[in-house]
């Protein structure tokens, strides 16, 4: 199954009181350990979806990655825009694919093999949606099928993707997982100051 990937980095970051992205994990950067976990889950090509502070992110990854790998697109409108519009934005640039995969960039810390878990879990099942879920609730990153791709796009009511994943929700599977690291992003302080921790261990182990 040949997939691909949107990675989600085009917000404000006003909760957080900082630029989630350029955040330091140790010896990298956030937004270099989520693209870095995506690729090495074997997809082929990575869509980045910028918008604040697209430039510096743009350049950072540009200089480690060719653009076989990754591509950039951009959110114009980052600011007064949910993520859904950015997803549908990474969408317009995915190569062909069979599925992708979806993930925040302030979510650095996802294993390997949660991204393997949830392919397995679609390829089995042919599902629309796979998830991986920890204690049993859903958690990213979901894997998508190409089948869905018409349905987001042209998806225009409220309630933003969880809204979306709604209309596949008898069309979807979910995967155990034992991976903390799909229940760790960075929205606040406290939530940055715990994923400093978790990868100080992860990273060590």
């Amino acid at each position: 199954m040949e997939i691909n990937g949107i990675i989600l980095a085009a917000g404000l970051s006003s909760r957080m009181q900082a630029f989630k992205p350029l955040l330091k994990l140790r010896e990298k950067t956030m937004i270099e350990y989520s693209v870095a976990s995506m690729l090495q889950a074997g997809v082929k090509q990575a869509v980045v979806v910028l918008g604040y502070r697209a430039q510096e992110v743009e350049e950072l990854l540009r200089a480690q990655y060719d653009s076989s790998r990754l591509v950039f697109t951009h959110n114009r409108q980052y600011a007064e825009t949910d993520m859904l519009t950015s997803v549908k934005i990474g969408i317009t640039a995915l190569a062909a694919c069979e599925a992708f995969y979806l993930l925040p960039g302030d979510m650095p810390a996802i294993h390997t093999n949660t991204f393997l878990a949830v392919k397995e879990a679609l390829n089995r099942s042919h599902a629309m949606v796979a998830f991986p879920a920890f204690e049993g609730r859903r958690k990213h990153p979901p894997l998508i099928s190409w089948k869905c791709i018409d349905a987001i796009c042209k998806f225009d009511s409220p309630g933003g993707l969880r809204e979306v994943w709604k209309q596949f929700e008898h069309q979807s599977v979910t995967v155990a997982v034992e991976d903390a690291g799909c229940t760790l992003d960075a929205d606040t302080p406290a939530d940055y100051s715990r994923l400093v921790d978790y990868m100080k261990v992860a990273i060590s182990s």
